[in-house]
């Protein structure tokens, strides 16, 4: 009998939802504008008991959720969104009403923990153990493995907010973070690159000056992560990822920053196979979404 899971992407602007087993195998899918907490948990409440009805029982659903995010299970507070500067969903239950009304196990990790583990299973980071994904685009985020197992700790990684060196006489913008001025975020996401030029990045010629900064300050993010966390391989999606043209300035600027330090083939010989972009594309998160679902429900089948 197979096995019949539900994931939820659930990112700022829009909640998608699915019921499958993995890649090959999606039976319904919908996308849910992310308006406040009731209405969008509701609509893909509804959603997943429609498929029920139609379907059949649902084993598990795994939540890969936009953050920052509880996820110590013993906190009266965990599957919530917590301090995010999202309006609305500041302290919002994000996993209670899916567990309470469906009455199935409910996995509940980051959106970035969540896509990485989609990678693991079936994209660019299989049969490895220790790497990096992270998510460059509305926001910046990080999550992966380490030694097999996801990030977490006192809280979870947010490696979009560390702090990089900001030149102002090449640089003057002060940042977009609304936490920290000029953190990684604040510099590199997409609205960044808007509110420093006062245009979308994307429909700015490849050449343009704006593009050999960006790759600097996502170069000098990873080599951070590189010298720290020892990562075998860097999948880097979001929009701003989008632009293909980043990865080669990235993987450049990266090996120079580096200046040879770091000895070893994967950085000196064989970079466009460390930084790269998702195997599953755009379905990273989602998929990965049904990866903490089949995970739950394994936990939760376990003797």
């Amino acid at each position: 009998m197979t096995t019949l899971l539900g994931g939820i992407e659930a990112g700022g602007t829009k909640f998608v939802c699915a019921v499958g087993t993995g890649p090959d195998d999606i039976r319904a899918q919908v996308r849910i504008p992310t308006t406040t907490p009731e209405e969008t948990i509701g609509q893909a409440l509804a959603f997943f008991q429609a498929q029920m009805r139609e379907q059949g029982p649902l084993a598990a659903l795994g939540i890969a959720s936009f953050g920052p995010v509880e996820l110590h299970p013993e906190s009266p507070m965990f599957g919530f969104i917590t301090s995010t500067p999202k309006p609305g969903w500041r302290n919002a239950d994000v996993a209670g009403p899916f567990r309470r009304a469906l009455k199935i196990p409910v996995g509940f990790d980051t959106d970035v923990n969540g896509a990485a583990l989609g990678e693991h299973h079936w994209g660019a980071a299989q049969g490895l153990d220790t790497f990096i994904y992270m998510t460059i685009g509305t926001g910046i985020g990080g999550g992966g493995l380490l030694n097999g197992r996801l990030m977490h700790g006192l809280i979870h990684p947010e490696m979009g907010h560390i702090r990089l060196p900001r030149d102002p006489q090449k640089d003057p913008f002060p940042g977009g973070c609304p936490f920290h001025g000029d953190c990684f975020e604040g510099l590199a996401s997409g609205p960044a690159l808007e509110k420093r030029l006062g245009q979308r990045a994307e429909s700015l010629p490849v050449d343009h000056p704006v593009w050999a900064l960006e790759a600097h300050y996502i170069a000098l993010a990873l080599t951070s992560y590189i010298c720290t966390l020892s990562p075998q391989r860097f999948i880097l999606g979001g929009g701003v990822m989008a632009q293909q043209h980043l990865f080669p300035l990235v993987r450049a600027e990266v090996r120079n920053l580096l200046n040879g330090y770091i000895q070893s083939p994967a950085i000196l010989e064989h970079i466009d196979t460390y930084i790269v972009p998702p195997g599953l594309q755009d379905r990273s998160g989602v998929l990965g979404a049904l990866a903490l679902a089949r995970a739950s429900f394994a936990s939760s089948s376990a003797p």
